[in-house]
């Protein structure tokens, strides 16, 4: 008996086959959407980290401000951590929870050059930056050294060829940027021209690349390709990928007509890079650091050691203010032949009470702290700790509170706003230095004078069973 067709098997019919085309469909929108995504992760911006040097912590600072900056420019690229394995776990999970980074661990290249007559220890684990080459997953990687500051988004960068970076050297390529086209055939290359001892003018990782490139001044600028190609072979890029803070501090403003500008970087002196809180007013783009630092990272990990030690040197001038403590309650002349050296001690140390308190301060304060937290902190610190020598050796206050006033008249010197250009700023410093001085040579002279006469004092040393000073000699203000 034949099957009879029903009058609904027709409609079923189409409606499974619209079924089925709505199902491919959707998978095929599916494959598109996930393609895309990882066509727009082909690139990455990598840095790279490792441990060993007593800047490490400032380092890492600096490396999560880089990466959230990079985040906040709505760059469409990975954002890589080349770490060597000793990088402490914590940093490495805040890296890639907090920061959104994924970290690749590395053993540390062994630098054959550690043993030159010029070379600097604290570029012995440079040569990491190698393993950028070995990024393979990706089609161009951007190479940034911790201390760039990004002004603006540069994905235009991935679309150059296989290796490119910029001259603020006139005759040598700096290595704080630079793109280069992943191979694991030019990495092995590489390490094999590192063991057999490359020639490298400085044994660190600018030295060693700009061998490695030797023709790249003879090569075209780059301009990225209105149609977003990327292009192949190896090109100049232009200055404003990587602007010099030397060039803004001279007219105390950009003059780079050459390219965008797109990124600051801060080669030279390692301990006036921007994210320590002395390097500002003393350079002024360090002020731009921290307010990108303010704007992503923030300063939480430090305020609970700012908040105590702002109490503590309140204590302090609290203390010497109401209790007001002196050494003539602790000393008293045992003869008159060891009196001289009793003095002389007392001197010294006094003088190096008086240097201790101007120190201390700069090197307990967290290094990374805003500038506006820090040098406030450091003069409170000073005020406190220079309490202390004034009381415990009846010094007269203001002599020894003036390098005090001459560091603050400094620094408003240096923060005025509105120098024409660096070269008047600089003049301005010296001219205030130059008539500080004076002033500074004098204290110094009163502090002695003080001193001395202090010491002579019958009060300030008495002998066994004499009697005690008047107790107006003891009070300080």
């Amino acid at each position: 008996m034949a099957w009879a067709k029903k009058p609904g098997d027709s409609n079923n019919v189409g409606f499974m086959r619209w079924l089925a085309l709505v199902l491919v469909l959707v998978l095929l929108s599916g494959f598109w959407c996930v393609s895309g995504v990882k066509e727009g992760k082909r690139n990455a911006y990598a840095t790279m980290m490792y441990v060993g040097t007593p800047r490490d912590y400032e380092f890492y600072i600096a490396i999560r401000v880089l990466l959230k900056s990079l985040a906040t420019l709505d760059a469409q690229a990975d954002l890589v951590v080349i770490a060597s394995l000793d990088v402490p776990p914590r940093w490495i999970r805040a890296l890639e929870k907090e920061d959104g980074a994924k970290v690749v661990r590395v053993e540390n290249l062994d630098n054959p050059y550690k043993h030159q007559d010029n070379f600097d220890k604290r570029f012995k684990l440079s040569l990491n930056k190698l393993y950028a080459w070995s990024l393979v997953d990706y089609d161009r990687v951007v190479m940034l050294d911790a201390d760039n500051l990004f002004l603006q988004n540069t994905d235009e960068l991935f679309q150059c060829g296989q290796f490119c970076a910029v001259f603020i050297n006139p005759c040598v390529f700096h290595t704080g940027l630079f793109v280069l086209q992943p191979s694991m055939t030019v990495f092995k290359d590489m390490v094999h021209e590192l063991r057999n001892g490359r020639e490298n003018p400085d044994g660190a990782d600018q030295g060693f690349i700009a061998s490695y490139f030797p023709e790249l001044l003879d090569k075209p600028m780059f301009h990225p390709p209105p149609n977003g190609t990327k292009l192949d072979g190896t090109y100049r890029l232009p200055l404003g990928y990587q602007m010099d803070a030397s060039y803004y501090y001279l007219k105390l403003r950009w003059s780079i007509p050459c390219g965008p500008n797109s990124v600051i970087t801060f080669p030279g002196a390692p301990w006036l890079k921007p994210w320590y809180w002395w390097s500002w007013p003393v350079l002024p783009l360090g002020l731009q650091w921290h307010d990108k630092r303010r704007q992503t990272l923030g300063y939480g990990a430090e305020m609970a050691v700012i908040l105590i030690q702002s109490a503590i040197y309140l204590g302090i001038i609290a203390m010497t203010r109401f209790a007001r403590p002196s050494l003539s309650k602790l000393c008293y002349r045992r003869s008159d032949k060891s009196i001289n050296l009793v003095q002389n001690i007392l001197k010294l140390v006094a003088l190096w009470s008086i240097l201790a308190a101007y120190t201390t301060p700069f090197f307990i304060i967290p290094h990374t702290v805003h500038p506006l937290l820090g040098w406030p902190l450091y003069l409170l610190g000073v005020f406190a700790l220079c309490s202390i020598a004034v009381n415990a050796f009846l010094l007269p206050m203001l002599p020894v509170l003036m390098p005090w006033l001459g560091i603050t008249g400094a620094l408003i010197v240096m923060a005025f706003p509105w120098y024409s250009d660096g070269v008047v700023r600089a003049l301005c410093v010296f001219g205030y230095a130059f008539c500080a001085a004076p002033c500074v040579w004098a204290s110094m002279t009163r502090i002695m004078a003080g001193l001395h006469q202090s010491l002579e004092r019958e009060a300030f040393l008495p002998r066994l069973g004499e009697s005690s000073p008047p107790s107006w000699f003891n009070k300080l203000y």
